[in-house]
């Protein structure tokens, strides 16, 4: 070993270091540089560097200096910061000892270590913060470290915190600034696209990218009782999206309940974690950000795995998460706002329609046919009455048909008088032409609803007492209109053959009542198994 600098050499070798500080954009080739600094100017054999995570979970860099590649391989994996390198940074304050061994903290050497005496260890700090330590060994001819070395040392030492500093100020800043453009092309995309799949898939890649993480994906509710992946980036993505998975019984769910982001660091300790779903996806890790627009709850964020030796997420990683879930939240109302007006649109001009066409079967073509009979009145007593008599038969079961037709498609009584009575006409009529038992009962009185409701509950029964007809085979049906809580409710039962409900998908018409409801905030719930006949409830909220 060269002799140890003394004087202007050490000035020098500060100096170098300093420079190297200050314009070396490397943040490994700074410290390395000190590192080999600390060493010459203290006439060490052995120099370290560790580096504490932001975490203060363990070291994020671990720099050596004298040891070769070949013995650092044998060596293994660097400190886990135990024995006198744990009470340094523990204590982060200077520490010279003559004989590691000496020490009651000393845990001694991994195999394949270089044997060890003499020790100076001093805190890598600026401002009171302490990013590592800086630690030399085996000072030449088996001299103990000097008040002078630790004076060297220590002015390195803070060269390397402040080096750590910027380095993280710097990544802390280019992570804002993409970040920042990441979010900027998101809102960009809010005011031009109204099509949820590319909303979210931007989100998703966005944040996958920003946070390093192998999976992100954004769950839907799919009706009550389960999740929908709608959107995913990362490994599996393609085998994910449309995914269903249970609510109640995992931490997505639970999240939407609580209304609250949660971070896991260990997806197989947590108990509320469908460890099923988990498997599937090969998660470790995870956060949880619910998706709230306009005080509503309306899907789940969910991050798993940062692509790191540690794969969990940090609480700057969930702030990033709620950010971006706060954008999702955005493009799912918007996408949801946009779609239930279009259906609104689109029943709003069906009604339209309906009532022009009814209109005109009954004032129009209706009008014709009776001319038509008042018509053929003359000619009954004449030669033809035979053949006459039938035509009159067939213009009666045409005029009779037309009728029927005017009034399913849009009853006058709905319009002029109200619900009650529309029920009243609509399940005579029902019964009459079906011959089956039909009941109706109301507890509302005469008292008149807004007519979207009282548009969407005629129809709801109208299409519910359709659906008996057809697939039921019932012989008696109930329809009761009553109030509930705050809201109104219709009530159809039956005594059919019943079904499976969550098996029949849109056979039957269930989702375009349910959609006709959900426009009224309403609800449709529907209670059936084999055998057992059918119950069908409506409710609405009052306006």
């Amino acid at each position: 070993m060269d002799a140890v600098p003394t004087g202007e050499s050490r000035l020098r070798a500060l100096f170098e270091a300093g420079v190297a500080v200050s314009s070396e954009l490397s943040l490994d080739a700074v410290l390395q540089r000190l590192v080999e600094a600390a060493a010459e100017l203290t006439g060490a054999r052995y120099a370290a560097l560790g580096v504490i995570d932001p975490s203060g979970a363990g070291l994020e860099r671990f720099l050596t200096h004298g040891i070769d590649a070949e013995t650092r391989e044998a060596i293994g994996a660097p400190p886990r910061g135990r024995g006198v390198l744990g009470a340094l940074i523990q204590e982060a304050r200077p520490l010279r000892l003559h004989d590691l061994s000496d020490d009651a903290r000393s845990v001694g050497f991994p195999p394949n270590h270089p044997a060890m005496r003499t020790f100076l260890g001093v805190p890598v700090m600026l401002r009171g913060v302490a990013y590592g330590n800086l630690y030399l060994t085996e000072k030449e001819l088996g001299e103990d470290f000097t008040e002078a070395d630790e004076e060297l040392v220590s002015l390195l030492a803070s060269q390397a915190a402040v080096a750590i500093e910027n380095a993280r100020l710097y990544e802390a800043a280019t992570r804002w600034s993409r970040q920042l453009q990441s979010l900027n092309e998101i809102g960009n995309a809010l005011v031009t696209e109204t099509d949820l799949e590319p909303l979210l898939d931007l989100v998703v890649g966005h944040l996958r990218e920003l946070l390093d993480a192998r999976f992100v994906s954004v769950a839907l509710p799919s009706g009550d009782d389960e999740l929908r992946f709608a959107a995913a980036s990362g490994d599996l993505a393609g085998d994910v999206v449309g995914r269903t998975m249970p609510r109640a019984g995992s931490k997505s769910g639970g999240v939407l309940e609580r209304r609250r982001s949660e971070r896991v660091d260990s997806v197989i300790d947590d108990p509320e974690v469908n460890q099923e779903v988990a498997r599937s996806l090969a998660a470790r890790t995870g956060l949880f950000v619910p998706l709230v627009a306009r005080d509503r709850v309306i899907g789940v964020l969910e991050v798993h795995d940062k692509a790191a030796p540690d794969a969990r997420f940090t609480d700057d990683d969930l702030r990033t998460a709620e950010a971006f879930a706060a954008r999702a939240a955005i493009a799912v109302d918007l996408s949801q706002r946009v779609a239930r007006d279009v259906l609104r649109r689109v029943v709003a001009a069906q009604e339209l329609e309906r009532q022009r066409l009814a209109r005109e079967l009954h004032d129009e073509t209706g009008q014709a046919l009776t001319s038509i009979l008042l018509g053929l009145k003359p000619l009954e007593d004449g030669p033809a009455s035979a053949a006459v008599a039938e035509l009159h038969q067939l213009v009666v079961t045409a005029l009779q048909d037309v009728r029927r037709l005017a009034v399913e498609l849009r009853p006058k009584v709905l319009d002029d008088f109200g619900l009650v009575p529309a029920l009243e006409r609509l399940t005579a009529s029902f019964g009459e032409h079906t011959g089956l038992s039909v009941s109706f009962q109301s507890t509302i009185g005469e008292e008149r609803l807004p007519g979207e409701v009282e548009t969407a509950l005629f129809r709801v029964v109208q299409e519910s007492l359709t659906n008996v007809v057809k697939h039921s085979h019932a012989r008696t049906v109930s329809v009761v209109l009553t109030r509930k809580g705050n809201g109104v409710a219709v009530v159809v039962e039956d005594d059919g053959d019943g079904f499976d409900p969550t098996g029949t998908g849109d056979g039957i018409g269930l989702l375009g009542m349910r959609e006709r409801l959900a426009l009224l905030d309403g609800t449709l719930d529907v209670e059936s198994s084999a055998g057992s006949g059918t119950t069908l409830v409506a409710e609405v909220p009052r306006p």
